[in-house]
């Protein structure tokens, strides 16, 4: 089995309220409330990745943003700006990209990280670190993988989210609320933060090609298609043991999303605004890069 890779990363996404998509044109297409901003992606071309920005559920949290990055190593935004968070048009020689809460985050092809967003929290400043080939976002702290399999952290750390230093021969990293998930070159699972968010589950799992985190949920691809997945399950975004041929994930909020080998697209937990609404959608996939 083959996961979802490219020099871009991520073909589906899923945020707080939305679900999006990058088809085998490159175009995207995008699920979740009728009008909502961060869903406004028709018109993006040449797209190879992209990134939804997400935050744990909550009365005050709702907005969201969705970036993209093109063939041509740039990078688009769209949706909620209200720290600068969709700043993103002057970027160049974008390797990955990410999208947390109020940020956004890139590799750039020179192992250096580029960050547009709100800056209180801590997680913007990445502007030291080098040898990064791929980043993650939180809700309030950023991680970045180096090309020597060793992690490195920034932003909130109340639960011990960022205590990655010791990791080692790390292949993919994912952040989610108050939890920091990783997986190894030998298909293990690290996890560090809010023990409530299925950590503990997830450093049982073995045969992992690749892992995401929700806000406080994370799931797992193992190397025969199969998803695994920790946490809460309160909306079903766990009700994933069926999928099958699987080659990438996604988390959200309080949902989850699954890439098939055959570029469709499925889905479990709230469905609220239509974000599960990915049935019909045809993707590209890993197999494609």
């Amino acid at each position: 089995m083959k996961a979802a890779s490219s020099r871009a990363g991520a073909i589906i996404a899923a945020g707080r309220r939305h679900s999006v998509g990058v088809r085998r044109d490159g175009t995207v297409i995008a699920a979740g409330r009728p009008g909502a901003p961060e869903c406004s992606v028709g018109e993006w071309r040449d797209v190879v990745a992209v990134a939804a920005g997400n935050v744990h559920t909550a009365t005050n949290t709702g907005r969201s943003h969705t970036v993209a990055l093109r063939a041509d190593g740039t990078a688009t935004a769209i949706g909620w700006n209200g720290d600068g968070q969709c700043d993103v048009a002057g970027w160049r020689g974008i390797a990955t990209i990410a999208a947390g809460w109020r940020r956004t985050l890139a590799a750039v092809v020179d192992g250096t990280v580029q960050a547009a967003g709100r800056t209180g929290e801590g997680a913007c400043e990445v502007g030291r670190w080098r040898e990064i080939t791929a980043v993650a976002a939180g809700d309030w702290h950023s991680v970045g993988l180096r090309a020597d399999g060793t992690v490195v952290a920034a932003g909130v750390d109340s639960r011990g989210q960022c205590d990655v230093a010791g990791w080692r021969r790390v292949r993919g990293v994912a952040a989610g609320y108050l939890h920091t998930i990783a997986v190894t070159d030998d298909g293990q699972v690290l996890a560090t933060g809010e023990a409530r968010f299925g950590l503990a589950e997830a450093t049982l799992w073995r045969d992992i090609v690749l892992v995401d985190a929700g806000s406080r949920h994370v799931l797992g691809v193992d190397s025969r298609g199969r998803v695994r997945a920790a946490g809460d399950n309160s909306r079903g975004q766990c009700d994933v043991s069926s999928w099958r041929d699987v080659v990438a994930v996604a988390a959200g909020s309080e949902h989850s999303l699954g890439l098939r080998a055959d570029g469709t697209v499925l889905s479990a937990g709230r469905d609220a605004d239509g974000r599960c609404s990915v049935e019909r959608w045809q993707l590209g996939n890993g197999n494609d890069a």
